[in-house]
């Protein structure tokens, strides 16, 4: 049904809805800094970040996405933020080897 609605202009496109994106939240937590990046996923919202750290002049990243999903923007910000911490606690620099 879903096709049909497409076909003839009757829904909203889907390919637009999974890119919608809010502007990035930074956090910091023990000298890496943490952006927020969730995205519209099927109307709700995909937890998504990115961790970074300048290691000997290199900046260093880690992108991350989890299966979590929130029906608010809100939400799945601050549990990116959340997720992000645990991931630097439990692996710190060792992140980006």
């Amino acid at each position: 049904m879903s096709f049909l609605k497409r076909l003839f202009g009757l829904g909203g496109s889907e390919a637009a809805d999974s890119k919608e994106q809010a502007e990035p939240v930074s956090s910091e937590h023990k000298g890496f800094i943490i952006l927020a990046t969730p995205y519209n996923e099927g109307g709700q919202f995909q937890t998504c970040g990115l961790i970074r750290k300048e290691i000997d002049g290199v900046l260093q990243e880690h992108k991350f996405i989890r299966a979590d999903r929130f029906a608010t923007m809100d939400d799945a910000v601050n549990i990116t933020l959340i997720k992000a911490r645990q991931i630097i606690d439990e692996q710190g620099e060792g992140l980006f080897r």
